[in-house]
């Protein structure tokens, strides 16, 4: 787990990621640069986590444009623009495949008068910056998290918002390994995640890789081990947070905060601010992603295991509602509700 899960190869002026695809059984780093790789890499998950997404994006970005034979920034700028536009379809719930696109974006809109040579190299220092600055988030959101919960609690997480999801650290357990650097002996439970499995393949995976005391369960278990008295805290990490508070992430987690809720247990989800969208109004706004039924029926079994013909609802994502949210964990502290007169203040306070 030293790899970092997405970044930049310097040499072959590639994409470098970690293919989460073939994990826990292989751990493999896949090199890319074509858009279209780019794309079906963001798609089919080998790159996943809002986060990671982000920097996955921006680096990508990057390097196909890097790749561009344009003589003039006008001709450079629309090809530019057509990849954005391109790579913008992969993941259409994750903000901050948007958020990394734009700043990209902007960096070509605001340099015309520089020559594309010099416009590709800006648009490398930015691409890095966002992934050196997504380390630095997640280590703040870890201590910002770790002061919520106290040595040898219980935490349960649902999906992965780990390592895997950001460059390191994550959001939801970089609260959990800043503690087992500190000596908290935290005892973590993970969701298996249903039909992705990635509390299971992913979570379970660098938790215990890393020497954490983790804890596999089925995502129908966590009424249980809650009503146990084995749970103290829930930490979750998000795809997308509406003005409002609500929270889009990985489908179920609107389960294990609505059970948290029953058992008067703190869910807080770990946000960096990009995930933030104050143009989203509520959860309602929020696009969820509906993916392929065979995800439920085939994938993970020698045979099919439903009947043929069945109808299959399979939603990526649900929304939960603000109300089941004790707090928001950002890079600039905790917030609490109000969460809409919380969100607000806090952007006011970065714009100024």
């Amino acid at each position: 787990m030293d790899i970092e899960t997405v970044t930049l190869d310097v040499e072959k002026n590639e994409l470098l990621l970690i293919d989460q695809t073939k994990l826990p059984y292989e751990v493999e780093v896949i090199s890319i640069h074509t858009k279209e790789e780019i794309w079906h890499a963001l798609n089919i998950l080998q790159v996943r986590g809002a986060p990671a997404i982000g920097v996955a994006a921006a680096i990508g970005i990057y390097v196909v444009s890097s790749r561009f034979e344009s003589r003039s920034i006008i001709e450079f700028k629309q090809e530019f623009e057509d990849v954005k536009d391109y790579l913008a379809t992969s993941r259409p719930t994750a903000v901050n495949l948007f958020w990394a696109l734009d700043k990209m974006h902007k960096i070509v809109k605001n340099n015309a008068d520089k020559s594309v040579g010099e416009l590709k190299i800006l648009l490398k220092k930015e691409a890095m910056k966002i992934h050196d600055d997504d380390i630095e988030v997640c280590r703040k959101i870890g201590e910002n998290g770790l002061s919520l919960v106290k040595p040898g609690d219980g935490l349960l997480t649902h999906c992965n918002a780990g390592k895997l999801a950001t460059v390191k650290y994550g959001t939801a357990t970089a609260p959990m390994y800043i503690g087992y650097e500190k000596g908290y002996d935290f005892k973590i439970f993970a969701d298996e995640t249903r039909p992705l499995l990635q509390g299971a393949r992913l979570t379970s995976y660098e938790l215990k890789e890393s020497g954490l005391d983790v804890t596999l369960i089925c995502d129908n278990m966590s009424a249980s081990v809650m009503r146990n008295g084995w749970i103290q805290a829930v930490f979750v990490g998000c795809d997308r947070v509406a003005a409002n508070g609500d929270v889009a992430n990985k489908i179920g987690t609107s389960v294990v905060a609505t059970v948290a809720k029953r058992y008067n247990i703190p869910v807080y989800v770990c946000s960096p601010t990009s995930t933030i969208d104050v143009m989203c109004k509520t959860g309602d706004e929020i696009n969820i992603e509906e993916r392929k039924p065979e995800e439920i029926t085939e994938l993970w079994y020698k045979e099919r295991m439903a009947p043929k013909g069945v109808k299959i609802y399979n939603p990526a994502f649900d929304i939960t509602d603000n109300d089941l949210i004790a707090g928001i964990v950002t890079e600039y502290g905790v917030l609490e509700p109000p969460y809409d007169e919380a969100i607000k203040n806090l952007f006011d306070k970065i714009d100024n």
